[in-house]
C-alpha cells in the first residue's frame, strides 16, 4: 500500500508567512479599468512578477530551505526546474549560505539559465525529451548528501506558495472585499494547492480555478476524471513554465477537493494577455505567468458582477520572445 500522504494545512501556510516575513516581498494587487470593463467584474491581479527572482517560486523555496536543519545545510540542495523554481532555490540558498545544484532542461529560456547561474547555482543540463530530471537530481543529491527540493510536490513548498493566497484575502479584506473567484496558473499544482488552502480557510465559498496552456490541461482533465491524468506532449507551448507532465500526488490530493475546476488558454490567447499586461499594467509577464489573465480576458470563467483575483505568477522571459509577443 502507498504510504499516507503528509498534506500541509492552513496552519502550515501561516507558519510559512511568519518565516517569510521580511524576506519575501508582499506583492501588490493591481487593477485595470480596461480589464474590469472587458470582464464585467472587479479584477485584482496578484503581481508575483515583482517577487524576488521574478516569480512566486521564491516563497516555497525559501520556506523549504529555511526549514533544513543547520547541520545539514553545508551539503547543500539539489532542485530540478525549467527556470522559476531554479531561480527561487538558487536565491534562497545564497541568502542562507548553502550551495545549490539545479538540473535544468537544455531548452530552458536563456534568461532563466543565466539568472540561475548568477545566484551562484551549479547548473546541470538535461534533454527534456530523453532524460529523467528527477532521476538525475536524485542521484546528485544522494551522492553529495544534499537535500532534494522538489518544485511542487512537497508540504513546505506548497505552504510557502500559499502565502500568496493569504495575502490576496488579507489585502482584499482591507478594501472591504472578499474574493468570489480566484484563478491560478497551474503546472504541477503547488501554487494552486497552497493558495487553495489559504483562501478556503478564510473564504469557504470562493470558487477556485486552475488555468493551463491548451494541450497541457492535465489539471482540468484530472478534475473531471477524479484521477491524475498525464499530458501526451512534453513540449509544444510558449508557456515553458507550465509543462509538468501531470499533477503532483500531494497537490492533487488538495486541489481535487478544494479547487475541482480548470480552464485552458491557447498560445495566441496567452500572447494577447502578455501584451495586455505590458500595455495596461506596464508589467513584464512571461507566457506561463499570464494564463490566468488570458482565461479571464477570453471569458472562460464568468466573473460578471463578481470580485475576482488572478495570479500573474512570473515575469522571467527572454527579451526577444517578449518583444515578439507585445509587438
Amino acid at each position: 500500500m502507498d504510504a499516507p500522504l503528509h498534506l500541509p494545512t492552513p496552519a502550515d501556510v501561516d507558519e510559512a508567512a511568519r518565516r517569510l516575513a521580511g524576506v519575501a516581498l508582499r506583492t501588490p494587487l493591481l487593477t485595470s479599468p480596461a480589464l474590469d470593463a472587458m470582464t464585467g467584474g472587479r479584477v485584482f491581479l496578484k503581481a508575483e512578477t515583482l517577487q524576488r527572482t521574478g516569480s512566486f517560486k521564491f516563497r516555497g523555496a525559501y520556506n523549504k530551505l529555511a526549514s533544513i536543519a543547520l547541520e545539514r545545510r553545508a551539503a547543500g540542495v539539489v532542485a530540478y526546474s525549467s527556470g522559476n523554481h531554479a531561480q527561487g532555490v538558487a536565491a534562497a540558498a545564497r541568502l542562507l549560505g548553502m550551495p545549490s545544484v539545479i538540473v535544468m532542461p537544455s531548452d530552458a529560456p536563456r534568461a532563466k539559465r543565466e539568472r540561475t547561474a548568477a545566484f551562484g547555482a551549479e547548473i546541470v543540463l538535461y534533454d527534456r525529451a530523453r532524460e529523467d530530471r528527477e532521476a538525475i537530481a536524485a542521484e546528485i543529491a544522494a551522492r553529495r548528501g544534499a537535500t532534494l527540493v522538489p518544485p511542487y510536490d512537497d508540504a513546505l513548498i506548497i505552504a510557502g506558495q500559499g502565502t500568496a493566497g493569504r495575502e490576496i484575502v488579507e489585502d482584499l479584506s482591507a478594501l472591504g472585499l472578499t474574493p468570489d473567484v480566484v484563478v491560478i496558473t497551474a503546472s504541477g499544482g503547488g501554487l494552486t494547492a497552497g493558495i487553495a488552502l489559504a483562501v478556503k480557510a478564510r473564504v469557504p465559498n470562493a470558487a477556485l480555478y486552475t488555468a493551463e496552456p491548451a494541450g497541457f490541461d492535465d489539471h482540468a482533465r484530472s478534475f473531471k476524471s477524479g484521477e491524475r491524468e498525464a499530458n501526451a506532449a512534453l513540449t509544444g507551448t510558449i508557456c515553458d513554465a507550465l509543462m509538468a507532465r501531470m499533477p503532483g500526488k500531494l497537490t492533487f490530493a488538495i486541489n481535487r477537493s478544494l479547487v475541482g475546476a480548470g480552464v485552458s488558454a491557447s498560445d495566441d490567447e496567452v500572447a494577447a494577455a502578455v501584451a495586455f499586461a505590458f500595455a495596461e499594467l506596464k508589467l513584464v509577464v512571461e507566457p506561463g505567468g499570464a494564463v490566468a489573465l488570458a482565461a479571464l480576458m477570453t471569458g472562460k470563467i464568468d466573473i460578471n458582477g463578481k470580485v475576482a483575483a488572478a495570479v500573474l505568477s512570473g515575469g522571467n522571459v527572454d527579451p526577444d520572445v517578449f518583444s515578439r509577443l507585445v509587438a
